[in-house]
C-alpha cells in the first residue's frame, strides 16, 4: 500500500449494483482524500440495516426515511444530492384482474395496502392519485405489510396523521389480500405475486403514458433514494461530502456516456443509445441530473405530498436536507 493511499480516510459504502456508480465503486473513479469498501445488498436489506443499526459509514437510503427523520429533528444522517434511483410510480399501483383499469377514480373510498406508509414509491404514488386523479386519502382505508411475504413494519417510527386510517397487516401478504378481494389495489415497488398469477394487474394499462403526461404537467422526475452519511462522519470530516458527490458526479457522466455511445452499444437492450437520445430529449442533457438546482421542483413536490400524508411531520424545503459543502461550487 502506497503512502498516499495509507495517509487516505477507510470509510464503507454500501450501495446497489448500478451502472452509474460503478466506476466508482470499482476504484475506477477514485474519491480524493478517501478509501473505499463497498458492499452490496438488497435494497430492502440495506434500509433495514441502516435505518436501525448504522452499521456502514454511508449507504444508499430512502429519500422518504431521510425527510423523515429531518423533519422530526434527527440530525443523525446527512444526505448529499445524489440519487442513484429514480422512477415514475404510476406502474407501482395494481388492482384485481377485472378492476377498475384505467379508473383511478374508482379507488375513492376504497381499501389499499402499502407495504410501508413511509415508503418513498408510496409517497409519490399517493401523491399523484391526490393531486392528480382528485382522490381525498383519508376517505381510503390503508393497510400496511408485506408486499408478497407476511410480517413487514414500518422501517421507521411512524404515527399516522390525522384523518389517515392505517392498519398493520402482520399474518397475511399484501398480495394474498388483494387476489382474495380483501384490498381494491396494492401501491408497491415491488409487483405483488398476485400479478405473475393473473390475478392482478397495474391500475393504468399504459403506465408509462400516465407518467409521461404526469412529467409534462409537473416537471417531476421522481427521486427514490439518496446517499446518505452518518451524521459521525459528515461532523468529523466535513470536507468528505463534497469529495464524495464530486466522484458520484464523474461516475455518473462516465456512465452517460456509455449508454449515448452508438458507435459500440455498451448494454444488451436493442436500440439502447436510441433509447438515451430519447431520454436527453425529453429531459436534457443531463437526463440522470444529481445536484439541488437541477431537482429543486421534483424534490419540492416530495416534501409537498411527504408532509400532507404525514410522512413528513413538517414542510421540509430542498435546502433543508443537504449540507452547507455541498450547496455551492467553486468557478475558475
Amino acid at each position: 500500500m502506497s503512502d498516499h493511499s495509507r495517509a487516505n480516510l477507510h470509510l464503507t459504502l454500501a450501495i446497489g449494483d448500478y451502472d452509474h456508480v460503478r466506476d466508482l465503486v470499482s476504484g475506477v473513479v477514485p474519491v480524493e482524500g478517501i478509501d473505499l469498501t463497498c458492499m452490496r445488498f438488497s435494497v430492502e436489506e440495506t434500509f433495514f440495516r441502516f435505518a436501525r443499526f448504522r452499521e456502514w459509514d454511508i449507504s444508499e437510503f430512502s429519500l422518504a426515511k431521510y425527510c423523515s427523520l429531518r423533519a422530526a429533528g434527527d440530525d443523525s444522517l446527512t444526505a448529499i444530492p445524489v440519487f442513484p434511483s429514480r422512477a415514475f410510480r404510476h406502474a407501482a399501483i395494481f388492482v384485481r384482474a377485472g378492476g377498475p383499469v384505467d379508473d383511478p377514480k374508482a379507488l375513492a373510498g376504497g381499501r389499499i395496502g402499502v407495504p410501508e406508509w413511509t415508503q418513498t414509491a408510496t409517497v409519490y404514488a399517493r401523491g399523484a392519485l391526490q393531486h392528480q386523479y382528485g382522490l381525498d386519502l383519508s376517505e381510503i382505508e390503508w393497510f400496511q405489510g408485506g408486499t408478497n411475504e407476511p410480517g413487514r413494519i414500518e422501517g421507521i417510527k411512524l404515527d399516522p396523521p390525522p384523518g389517515i386510517r392505517l392498519t398493520p397487516v402482520a399474518d397475511r401478504s399484501l398480495s394474498e389480500m388483494l387476489a382474495s378481494g380483501d384490498l381494491d389495489a396494492v401501491i408497491a415497488a415491488h409487483a405483488p405475486d398476485a400479478c405473475a398469477s393473473g390475478q392482478a394487474v397495474r391500475l393504468f394499462s399504459d403506465a408509462r403514458a400516465e407518467e409521461e403526461a404526469y412529467h409534462r404537467d409537473t416537471g417531476v422526475f421522481p427521486i427514490m433514494h439518496v446517499v446518505a452519511l452518518r451524521g459521525d462522519v459528515h461532523e468529523t470530516y466535513p470536507w468528505a461530502a463534497m469529495n464524495l458527490y464530486t466522484a458520484f458526479r464523474e461516475a455518473k457522466r462516465r456512465s452517460l456516456e456509455r449508454a449515448l455511445d452508438t458507435n459500440a452499444p455498451r448494454y444488451p437492450i436493442p436500440w439502447s443509445p436510441a433509447n438515451a437520445q430519447r431520454a436527453q430529449e425529453t429531459f436534457g442533457p443531463d437526463f440522470w441530473p444529481y445536484g439541488i438546482e437541477d431537482n429543486e421542483r421534483t424534490l419540492d413536490a416530495f416534501l409537498e405530498y411527504a408532509h400532507e400524508q404525514g410522512a413528513c411531520a413538517k414542510r421540509l424545503t430542498p435546502d433543508e436536507l443537504f449540507p452547507d459543502e455541498v450547496k455551492a461550487e467553486f468557478r475558475i
